[in-house]
């Protein structure tokens, strides 16, 4: 019986062509595919190899003709276990991690404001979306640049503008204090991005049906009631989009943290410390290592996003 069984579930099975029994449609469509794949091996797996087999020797460019030794993992041991680097790399992993995880929130706050009132009908809507998305068009490092004025302790606007509400009496040291360096370049971060978030949001609100609001008015629902239950269930996987894509970009920070603190006063992020190892002390040996490191921590954000995707896509079926 067992082996009847096993025949019939056989026999049910999908029969699946060899690559050389397509037909002609299917080869073409394969054919198609392969240019695509090439690129993407060459210019992204490839220089990730690359970098993985460089972190595996001791290299270092800054003596001409140094032997590159083979040293298998001690590159990623040093990282983690040798004093001065482990510190460096600890310190940089929280300040990675705490700017990735406060400037998404407060992104998504900002955003998700925004996005509701560009949702609504006013005139002037077309001409006050386009405005919002300025800070989105600008590229990091004049945004850096442009912030980097604002905050300087001697003529910047923002000293002038609190001085004159009376919130302080002196002059701030905004990119050069231990303690208000983080906020603002976590500040300079939100300006720019917060646009990228509300204009998923935006599209994400515009494709929930109006009857929904309409049938929940009718039973004698407000609108937080509505927002609670309607408008956040509705946008969940927009909004899981959103986090996902800002949360890879703010852990891979380096041009705003460049050219706003050059890494100082506990600003030093995953990209800048593996910047400073691979072009300002040519140690490429380690700097790889701690690219690769870099990689695995964006990859983990990545991957629970898409887990959780996932699960609320299965859950939808």
């Amino acid at each position: 019986m067992a082996v009847e069984q096993v025949k019939a579930e056989t026999a049910l099975r999908p029969y699946r062509k060899a690559w050389y029994h397509l037909n002609q449609r299917q080869l073409t469509a394969y054919l198609m595919v392969i240019p695509a794949i090439v690129i993407i091996v060459a210019v992204v797996f490839f220089p990730i190899g690359q970098t993985f087999w460089f972190s595996l020797h001791d290299i270092d460019r800054r003596i001409a003709g140094r032997a590159e030794p083979f040293i298998g993992l001690q590159n990623y041991f040093d990282a983690f276990t040798k004093e001065s680097a482990q510190k460096q790399l600890f310190d940089s992993l929280i300040f990675t991690t705490a700017f990735a995880v406060i400037s998404v929130g407060l992104e998504f706050l900002f955003g998700l404001g925004v996005a509701l009132i560009l949702n609504r009908e006013f005139k002037g809507r077309g001409i006050v979306r386009a405005i919002v998305l300025v800070p989105w068009s600008l590229t990091t490092v004049v945004v850096a640049r442009m912030w980097g004025l604002i905050y300087n302790s001697e003529y910047g606007v923002l000293n002038e503008i609190l001085k004159g509400v009376g919130l302080i009496k002196e002059d701030q040291l905004w990119i050069a204090s231990k303690d208000l360096t983080f906020w603002a370049v976590t500040i300079a971060d939100v300006w720019k991005s917060t646009p990228f978030v509300a204009l998923i949001l935006l599209a994400g609100l515009q494709t929930i049906p109006h009857d929904f609001y309409e049938a929940a008015r009718v039973d004698g629902a407000n609108l937080f009631q509505s927002f609670l239950h309607i408008t956040l269930p509705a946008l969940r996987p927009t909004i899981l989009v959103a986090l996902l894509f800002r949360t890879i970009d703010a852990s891979r920070i380096f041009d705003l943290v460049y050219v706003l603190t050059e890494g100082g006063f506990g600003t030093e992020s995953l990209n800048y410390y593996t910047y400073q190892e691979l072009f300002r002390k040519q140690n490429f040996g380690f700097g790889s290592s701690l690219a690769i490191i870099t990689f695995f921590y964006i990859m983990i954000f990545a991957v629970l996003y898409l887990r959780v995707l996932g699960n609320r896509e299965e859950q939808k079926v």
